[in-house]
């Protein structure tokens, strides 16, 4: 019921004679005529307010975002909440029997209570240890006057030996970029004229901008997500001022000397066995304007949106994030990623969400899977609207995502993560799936209602949203791509655009390289530093020099 009835004109005088008319049970042909387009009319009102209603709650989640303060849902019948039976049981300690407390003769004989255990401190909190700053600069602090074998200066006569040192962590502050001023001594010939100047000290390279200087702008602007005014402005507020077209620049050789070792990730993980699929928006200043020219000069374009692809891959035990920004979406993206794939491996298992742009024409080569907690979400948005009908669908759909937490927590195989969700999270799904039918054959929910949708949703992509109970390594949802979005996200809310493809492409190297030293716990900072420091063997070797074994090619200290 989508469309409104016929519309129903009735005056107040009309309208009294109708309800007289009804009294006295005279009521004419026209007059049922005109009652069965009033209760039509009342059933599409309460129907358009409810989907009102449902429309303004996304809104206000959207502005506001979720009520963390709604209550949780009753206790099923014949079953009492925890915190009744907390207060039931504390209400019985705190009330003994009267004959109890005489049966105590002396105070000083009755059994004292346990003391209460001190409070467990959630993991997280508190001071960190020395091992906690792996990047800290090492001072080794000698003693001044004493040394091993000496007599002890305290007591004269013991001998002092080692100990494990002590540690103490202090945290200083610089600049994102920091300078150091050289004065150069210089001395000429009074015979000659021959000018002799002091040599810079043998650490300091010939270029003005250090290769770590340079890894430095590259976090900041792809990681931290500064765009290049902000931080030429907060350099220059430093006394360090760098205008932001030199941030762009070294940027971009950074990039350059990055680029094989981001070709040669995308060969890698085109032999994936888990991929992550997602796009977010993006504004490209050059594609904006050529979207302009078209509209300017009636031409046409073969697609005139910008998207950022992030690629999650799961490639042995190794994780790679890819991003590319342009006019290509997801699903070109993962095929061009699977161009690139082996002949004779393996199907791969594709996780997305359910959009178009997401899909490819030849989808029968992967295994495609998509989000159960999209479909969830379908009705956490109509929860107060539709209590009874998405309660049933949440707790379902709840039950198996904490099925997957147990399989997370005791670091269950693939096979034996399959096993357990076929026997627990199997029986609950197909009675959701019998029962979202039975809905529709009773006719107990409007097809075209945002219930009947949310009911679709799942029924029409039944297969793909479980395709964790068939295949090993399936995952449930999208998160871990949409996590990595974040990344892409941040720099979207600060810097806004890029000015043209090129640009694009040199956030796409590095961010994707950053994103991928985090996943595998490598410091981000210095293997940028490597890469530039060893850019020749990088473009004759690139496998040699992936953010997890880099460190293995390293010249020695």
């Amino acid at each position: 019921m989508t469309s409104p009835p016929d519309t129903v004109k009735l005056s107040r005088e009309e309208g009294d004679a109708l309800i007289e008319r009804l009294q006295a049970n005279t009521v004419t042909s026209d007059d049922r005529q005109l009652l069965v387009k009033l209760i039509q009319l009342y059933f599409w009102f309460t129907f358009a307010l409810r989907e009102t209603k449902i429309s303004l709650q996304r809104l206000k989640r959207a502005l506001f975002g979720e009520d963390k303060r709604r209550p949780p849902p009753p206790p099923a019948e014949g079953e009492s909440s925890a915190g009744e039976d907390v207060d039931s049981a504390a209400a019985g300690r705190a009330t003994p029997p009267a004959e109890s407390a005489a049966t105590v003769k002396d105070p000083a004989a009755a059994a004292p209570e346990p003391e209460a255990a001190p409070p467990q401190r959630p993991p997280g909190h508190g001071r960190r240890g020395a091992d906690a700053y792996p990047g800290a600069v090492w001072v080794i602090c000698r003693h001044e006057e004493l040394a091993a074998g000496q007599h002890c200066p305290a007591c004269g006569r013991g001998t002092l030996y080692p100990l494990p040192s002590g540690v103490e962590i202090r945290i200083d502050g610089n600049a994102l970029l920091s300078a150091i001023r050289y004065e150069l001594e210089k001395l000429r010939c009074s015979a000659c004229g021959e000018v002799f100047t002091a040599p810079v000290p043998a650490p300091v390279g010939a270029e003005k901008y250090s290769p770590q200087a340079r890894a430095v702008i590259a976090l900041g602007r792809y990681y931290l997500g500064l765009p290049f005014y902000r931080i030429e402005q907060y350099q220059a507020l430093v006394g360090v001022p760098v205008a932001d077209a030199t941030l762009w620049d070294l940027a971009e050789r950074v990039a350059d000397c990055a680029y094989p070792v981001f070709d040669y990730l995308w060969d890698l993980a085109a032999q994936g066995e888990v991929i992550f699929q997602d796009d977010t928006h993006v504004r490209i200043l050059a594609l904006l304007a050529e979207n302009r020219r078209a509209d300017a000069t009636g031409g046409t374009l073969e697609r005139r949106g910008m998207y950022t692809t992030g690629l999650v891959v799961q490639v042995e035990k190794r994780v790679i994030c890819l991003y590319l920004a342009g006019r290509a979406h997801a699903g070109d993206n993962l095929a061009t990623l699977l161009a690139r794939r082996e002949a004779g491996r393996d199907q791969p298992i594709v996780m997305s969400d359910a959009l178009a742009a997401n899909q490819r024409d030849d989808d029968d080569t992967l295994i495609r899977c998509h989000c159960l907690a999209h479909g969830r979400r379908q009705f956490t948005d109509l929860d107060e609207v539709f209590p009874d009908e998405c309660t049933h669908v949440i707790t379902a759909l709840n039950q198996v995502f904490e099925h997957e937490a147990v399989t997370r927590d005791r670091a269950m195989t693939p096979a034996e993560r399959l096993a357990y969700h076929q026997t627990h999270s199997g029986p609950l799904l197909a009675a959701l799936h019998d029962w979202l039918e039975q809905q529709f054959q009773d006719r107990m929910v409007e097809p075209n209602s945002s219930l009947g949708k949310a009911f679709a949703y799942l029924l029409n992509r039944w297969e793909t949203l479980t395709q964790f109970l068939r295949m090993a390594g399936a995952p449930l949802d999208s998160n871990t791509v949409e996590r990595a979005l974040k990344l892409i996200i941040r720099q979207r809310k600060n810097s806004l655009f890029y000015a043209t493809p090129p640009s694009a492409y040199v956030a796409s190297i590095l961010t994707s390289l950053i994103a991928t030293c985090v996943q595998a716990g490598v410091n981000a900072l210095d293997y940028l530093v490597a890469l530039q420091l060893h850019r020749h063997a990088v473009f004759r070797q690139p496998a040699a020099w992936l953010p997890w074994n880099y460190q293995d090619n390293l010249a020695p200290a």
